[in-house]
């Protein structure tokens, strides 16, 4: 039956009740860091939706691994607030802590296998450590990684001494997704490798992202890389985020130091200190 309104009736008593507002997959405010006089992070905000691909960009020193490592725990901020799906990462237990830990999958920017284990136990490493899984079993669970960045199983029998750039940085992909992570950080994904395939990489990189609806943090200084593989981009310049927007708009954003940066300009508000 049709709902009918007396006259003079408020319509929006009717109307059904607004979403709340999705709770980001993670939450940084007012994040502050120093090593001693030098103040990295000065009140960084910063939300990474679930299931978006947000790069972090910034120059040498800026504090883009400081920022990924405050997440991580790694480093204690001096003051702010982290959050991952609203929960204080800051005041976790230890135990809390590891069971965030075992859904966060890390691609290190050298790949940083472990050169005395072959491939097959370097990509299920983290399954081992934590007997989730038997050796038998890690072999085969290994060769199904591998697959996923386009690497045939029997390269699982080989060191990472036999691997060329390009197949290393494939194998830390897979080391990164082996165990389904819903959130995996990217330090310089394409470091060391030719144009051709840094292109390879990233799209990998989307294509795993996206297979696991993972939230994906990455930092480059690429910007070749940064338009393929993330969706947001944020640019951290004297320790504050001063540009959040679409990751296809970098070079023509509006912002000179955004604009400045990812056209790798010498002229305009950013000046390189040049030691004499």
């Amino acid at each position: 039956m049709r709902d009918v309104l007396s006259p003079g009736a408020d319509p929006a008593i009717l109307a059904p009740p607004a979403p709340a507002p999705a709770v980001p997959k993670i939450r940084m405010r007012g994040v502050r860091k120093a090593f001693g006089p030098k103040q990295v992070l000065d009140g960084v905000d910063l939300d990474v939706a679930a299931g978006h691909s947000v790069v972090i960009l910034g120059g040498s020193g800026s504090g883009k691994s400081v920022t990924i490592k405050c997440i991580l725990g790694l480093i204690q901020p001096d003051e702010g607030v982290i959050e991952v799906d609203g929960r204080d990462v800051l005041h976790m237990s230890r135990r809390e802590r590891e069971a965030l830990g075992d859904r966060i999958g890390m691609l290190f920017q050298n790949g940083a296998l472990f050169d005395s284990l072959p491939v097959w136990e370097n990509v299920c490493f983290k399954l081992l450590a934590q007997k989730r899984i038997t050796r038998a079993r890690a072999r085969d669970k290994a060769a199904e990684v591998l697959a996923q960045v386009g690497l045939a199983g029997s390269v699982g029998d080989l060191s990472p001494a036999e691997l060329s750039g390009g197949m290393q940085k494939r194998v830390a992909l897979a080391r990164a997704i082996a165990a389904q992570p819903d959130i995996i950080f990217f330090d310089e994904p394409t470091t060391g490798l030719d144009p051709i395939m840094g292109a390879v990489i990233d799209g990998l990189i989307v294509d795993c992202v996206k297979r696991l609806g993972a939230t994906a943090v990455s930092i480059t200084h690429d910007m070749a890389s940064a338009r393929r593989i993330g969706d947001t981009a944020a640019m951290l310049h004297k320790g504050h985020i001063v540009w959040n927007g679409p990751a296809a708009a970098l070079g023509h954003t509006g912002n000179a130091l955004v604009d400045q940066f990812a056209n790798g300009e010498r002229e305009g508000p950013i000046q390189m200190e040049l030691r004499k």
